[in-house]
């Protein structure tokens, strides 16, 4: 593809426009997947923080219950609250994990993607100076070539 593009516009402009248009959109997408990433963490740390207070909760209401006989009656219905909670949290927290576990695989896909456009773009710019370069020498040589042609001519008349 990038010959195509390259052979396409003349001189390759045009393709190399288009290739960093791609890498940019490409460094974007992983920015993008970090960012998500980060905000996952954030909000796996949030939802344990909410499991270890409610952890902490329900002991010490298991100490108020014991201090009264409303407590006793009234705990069991508070326990099973918490352990509703306590498995939305868990259930929560799995959907968490599972969604990092997939943004991780995406951004080192994206990473990949992104690298082997940039070694992609590196090497077509390698290839546009040593083109450049061959065509100087190229043009060095006819103009030395053409200059030792007009001494020999002189020499002769």
């Amino acid at each position: 593809m990038a010959e195509r593009e390259f052979s396409q516009s003349g001189k390759g402009g045009g393709g190399m426009k288009r290739r960093e248009n791609v890498v940019r959109l490409k460094r974007f997408r992983a920015e993008e997947l970090k960012r998500r990433n980060v905000t996952l963490e954030i909000m796996s740390a949030e939802v344990k923080r909410k499991l270890t207070d409610l952890e902490d909760a329900v002991a010490r209401e298991k100490q108020r219950a014991n201090e009264s006989d409303i407590g006793r009656l009234a705990f069991p219905s508070f326990l099973r609250a918490m352990d509703v909670r306590r498995e939305n949290l868990k259930a929560t927290l799995k959907d968490i994990d599972r969604e990092r576990a997939q943004a991780i695989v995406e951004l080192e896909k994206a990473g990949e993607e992104l690298r082997a456009l940039e070694l992609a773009a590196e090497q077509e710019l390698r290839r546009a100076a040593e083109t450049q370069l061959r065509r100087s020498r190229l043009r060095l040589d006819e103009l030395a070539l053409s200059r030792q042609l007009r001494k020999q001519a002189l020499r002769q008349i």
